[in-house]
């Protein structure tokens, strides 16, 4: 999945400059359901803030009024979308949050400036405007 994932968010922007196919679809919107649970956005900020970059799953359950199956589920989660690597050492995990792919992501909502030539390739006609 990494690997479409990076097809998908490259080097460019898609969503300003191009637009998605079904595929990359599916693919990035894995990545933005993990993030999009109010309990794994904030594992994400706990881990990425923590000390050294890396939380042990130790640190992380206290944070939350929920169970130890509840929370190594969420880390499940984003660790299957990629957000995050783990680590075992002993008998706890360490996470850490992968900034390669959260730079990947945040490059798909980045517009591109409106006088960049990437900003509406010359080979492609405006979209109408639609009274929703």
């Amino acid at each position: 999945m990494l690997a479409q994932l990076a097809a998908v968010v490259g080097c460019c922007a898609p969503l300003a400059r191009e637009p998605l196919t079904a595929e990359q679809s599916v693919e990035l919107s894995r990545v933005f359901k993990a993030m999009g649970d109010p309990v794994r956005l904030r594992l994400l900020s706990l881990i990425a803030s923590h000390a050294g970059g890396e939380a042990c799953v130790c640190d992380l359950t206290d944070v939350f009024d929920l169970s130890g199956p509840t929370i190594s589920h969420h880390l499940k989660v984003l660790r299957e979308a990629g957000l995050i690597t783990g680590e075992r050492r002993g008998t706890w995990v360490y996470y850490r949050v992968r900034p390669d792919l959260l730079a990947q992501v945040s490059a798909v909502l980045v517009p591109a400036a409106p006088d960049s030539p990437a900003a509406m390739p010359a080979d492609r006609d405006a979209l109408p405007v639609v009274d929703a």
